[in-house]
């Protein structure tokens, strides 16, 4: 299991990030952050990040009917960056999210969005999936044989 501190420096690795905290969605507080927020005020950024996750995940228009389905993430898009936040799903209370701030410029939303993915496991001590494990790549045999 990936401490808070190696996971948020991992997070701040992720080419354009700006800033990452680990929030509490229940109470809008940062267990963890490094960087910057976008506000002057971090304490409201961590706030407002639980604010949407809470609406997401018990909001009726984002509820599912299929069995097992959730939240993942919240992806929302500014004009200047990107802004993740990621659950952390546990098997006892998913109450944590990994927040990421991504510069626009320079930043890859696909590869931010896949690597908080696998920090949000690595904190929860879920397997990585079998594609991420994967050390080598197989052999494709040419046409021509």
């Amino acid at each position: 299991m990936s401490g808070i501190d190696d996971c948020l420096t991992q997070a701040m690795a992720i080419h354009g990030a700006i800033g990452a905290s680990l929030i509490d969605h229940t109470t809008g507080f940062a267990v963890g952050a490094v960087g910057r927020a976008p506000t002057d005020d971090p304490d409201a950024t961590w706030a407002g990040a639980a604010e949407i996750v809470n609406v997401a995940v018990t909001g009726a228009p984002f509820a599912s009917a299929r069995p097992g389905d959730r939240v993942e993430d919240v992806i929302i898009t500014t004009l200047d960056g990107y802004h993740l936040i990621q659950q952390v799903h546990t098997v006892f209370d998913s109450r944590l999210v990994l927040y990421l701030w991504l510069d626009r410029a320079q930043g890859n939303l696909a590869v931010a969005r896949r690597r908080l993915r696998q920090l949000a496991d690595g904190l929860s001590g879920a397997p990585a999936p079998v594609a991420a494990r994967a050390t080598a790549a197989v052999p494709v045999p040419s046409a021509g044989r």
